[in-house]
């Protein structure tokens, strides 16, 4: 997402509107970034970043407590000059009635949280950062097996909601089914399912299900960091399947590499108890331990006893 709108912080953040600008729908905020104008209060406008939420904390509220009225006015008339999106204050301090009246003025709108400043700003910052984060939709099921969110790939029909189902009666959670939406959160990815079709999945030859009322709430999970890409596939007879596993794939998704397996998929190949057992093997990856290194290690081993026996 390029931006988000600021009546769409103040609804998801609950924020109290002091003062509604007129077209504050229209607003947009493109950066994570905000500023606390202390310095700003203070007289000095030398790279204002106006551009940004302005938060005014208790530190501010003091600074500005301990001015005349007329001085205060005119430090807020100063920053008022710059299209600012919004100024914001926590802790439920009392406005001034110079913001309040010059936020009319100049059409800004005037916000207030009851949180303290800095919990605040950390909201706020791990807010915008998600919400700004890059995205794309792949066709595919999110599902958390053993705490790993594992991506089930592979083209229609080759048996990704049936595989997903059977890991929910196994115990695992679903994340999203047919369309999954990732984000880019700082180095990793994170996926959830469309707001419309949460919780629901399709199952060729019965139609559509809604999981957590089938299964219960602890069948289904909002949003999950993806650990592990697994493709399923139909069985090629014509095609060598890695059966070591020493070399590594990977899948790139906005611009982040994700560790891939493919599972072919024939009948009686039982494929959840293979997916279980590939995000247990990813798990001991990711602790420092690789089963097909360690045999590997022990041939070569084995490899050179009997060639120093043999001398």
């Amino acid at each position: 997402m390029d931006c988000v709108t600021l009546e769409k912080i103040v609804e998801d953040l609950d924020l109290e509107i002091i003062y509604r600008a007129k077209d504050m729908e229209k607003v947009e905020i493109t950066a994570s970034e905000i500023n606390r104008p202390g310095l700003q209060l203070a007289g000095y406008f030398h790279r204002f970043a106006y551009e940004r939420l302005q938060i005014i904390g208790n530190v501010e509220w003091d600074y500005l407590s301990s001015l005349s009225k007329k001085v205060r006015y005119d430090r807020f008339k100063n920053m008022f000059t710059y299209p600012m999106p919004a100024i914001i204050i926590s802790r439920g301090l009392e406005v001034f009635p110079e913001i309040i009246s010059l936020g009319k003025e100049c059409n800004i709108s005037i916000l207030r949280t009851e949180l303290p400043t800095t919990k605040f700003i950390n909201a706020l910052i791990n807010y915008l950062d998600y919400m700004l984060a890059p995205e794309t939709t792949v066709h595919g099921v999110l599902i958390e097996v053993y705490g790993m969110g594992i991506l089930i790939m592979g083209s229609s029909g080759v048996g990704k909601s049936e595989t997903a189902l059977e890991l929910i009666k196994r115990g695992h959670r679903l994340v999203a089914d047919d369309a999954v939406e990732i984000k880019r959160v700082e180095e990793e990815l994170r996926g959830e399912a469309p707001a419309l079709i949460r919780h629901f999945m399709e199952i060729r030859g019965i139609g559509i299900l809604d999981i957590e009322r089938l299964y219960g709430v602890g069948a289904v999970k909002k949003s999950e960091f993806i650990d592990l890409v697994v493709e399923l596939e139909f069985w090629d007879e014509d095609k060598e399947y890695d059966r070591v596993g020493l070399d590594e794939e990977y899948i790139e998704l906005l611009g982040v590499k994700i560790p891939k397996v493919v599972i072919p998929v024939r009948p009686g190949r039982n494929i959840a108890m293979i997916v279980e057992v590939a995000a247990r093997n990813t798990r001991q990856k990711k602790l420092g331990y690789n089963a097909a290194e360690e045999l590997n290690n022990k041939v070569k081993e084995q490899i050179r006893n009997r060639k120093n026996n043999n001398k």
